[in-house]
């Protein structure tokens, strides 16, 4: 059997999102039912892979250091419900840089394919924004929106393009779930 691999957004899809950024371990809070349902794509098999913008960093608001600290929570609070996050690709660049690896551009998930050794034609890639979307399509993966997060606002942007719309994270991983098993 392959490894079956999924691919999340950060904020907005396992927590909550804020327009002033998570800037510390305390402000970082999950989405009601997320880390649940990380914790059945681990135990369906799934390598859980994290892929977030981090501009707060690009713009001085908090140090890697920081990030880290929120990445810990989040792989802490996961593992106690049962989940595992095997890795989390994150772009530290301000939108202004034009780097490659932010969302929507597909630099985050060209560095999965490159680390795994895999293309991501067909990867599931759950998302709560417009450039969540892009950069999945860019990649070859399979787009999955979520109304969490900016996710109901993106929603009328994503019609017409073929991208599955769930309420939140655990709908999603219900219905793949339940795909799998057909």
């Amino acid at each position: 059997m392959n490894e079956r691999i999924i691919i999340l957004d950060r904020d907005g899809v396992i927590n909550f999102d804020s327009d002033a950024y998570i800037k510390s371990a305390d402000e970082w809070i999950p989405i009601p039912g997320s880390l649940e349902a990380i914790a059945r794509l681990t135990r369906a098999g799934y390598r859980v892979l994290v892929v977030t913008n981090q501009a707060g960093i690009g713009r001085g608001l908090f140090e890697q250091p920081t990030l880290d600290a929120i990445h810990d929570k989040m792989k802490r609070m996961t593992a106690q419900n049962g989940g595992s996050i095997d890795e989390i690709f994150f772009c530290p660049h301000a939108p202004e840089d034009q780097c490659a690896c932010r969302k929507p551009r597909p630099g985050l998930y060209h560095a999965i394919a490159n680390q795994l050794g895999t293309d991501l034609h067909n990867i599931p890639s759950i998302g709560d924004s417009l450039r969540d979307v892009q950069a999945a399509v860019a990649a070859g993966a399979r787009p999955i929106l979520v109304r969490t997060g900016n996710g109901r606002e993106t929603e009328t942007l994503v019609l017409g393009m073929d991208v599955p719309v769930y309420d939140d994270l655990a709908a999603a991983v219900d219905d793949l779930l339940a795909t799998d098993h057909q």
